[in-house]
């Protein structure tokens, strides 16, 4: 059980970026058409990666199963920096969920539109706001270094790392 509610560490960028880009496209599909159930799907897939990393998400699953490996030789990061930004994710597409159902559609397009932005950055950039967050929130002291140890040298466990230049 506790291996079904884990999150992978570390974590293929080449996926991270493809559920990034998926993500891009639900939320172009809310914007165009305002119908919540894209929204009920965009908030299971970041409650599901965030509890199961890739298990339970659809979209985790196409990502690391179908279309990663078909990208290329995996860029190995951290886990537990993109698993916050998924929770990050799940703030946003929560709240607007429930914008959604009790203030309408317009409230509803403004969080997603944040999260868009998000999303873009980290499918076409590479740069991931959530991962930048959680590297600020270690510093100051908010998420304890024992959370993310190996963040700062994935090497310690994956040797091959090490040589890369």
């Amino acid at each position: 059980m506790k291996k079904f509610f884990s999150f992978p560490n570390p974590v293929n960028d080449l996926a991270a970026r493809t559920v990034a880009t998926g993500v891009v496209a639900l939320s172009i599909a809310y914007l165009v058409t305002g119908w919540t159930w894209v929204l009920i799907v965009l908030t299971y897939g970041f409650w599901a990666r965030v509890l199961t990393g890739p298990t339970m998400s659809p979209l985790g699953q196409l990502a690391t199963r179908v279309i990663a490996p078909r990208l290329g030789e995996a860029r190995l990061t951290a886990g537990p920096p993109k698993r916050f930004a998924q929770a990050v994710g799940v703030v946003f597409s929560s709240t607007a969920l429930v914008l959604a159902l009790t203030s309408g559609v317009g409230p509803a397009r403004i969080v997603i539109t944040m999260l868009l932005v998000a999303a873009s950055l980290e499918a076409f950039l590479g740069l991931c706001l959530g991962c930048k967050a959680f590297a600020i929130l270690m510093r100051i002291g908010i998420i304890p270094e024992s959370i993310c140890l190996e963040c700062a040298d994935l090497s310690r466990r994956h040797p091959q790392l090490a040589s890369r230049p």
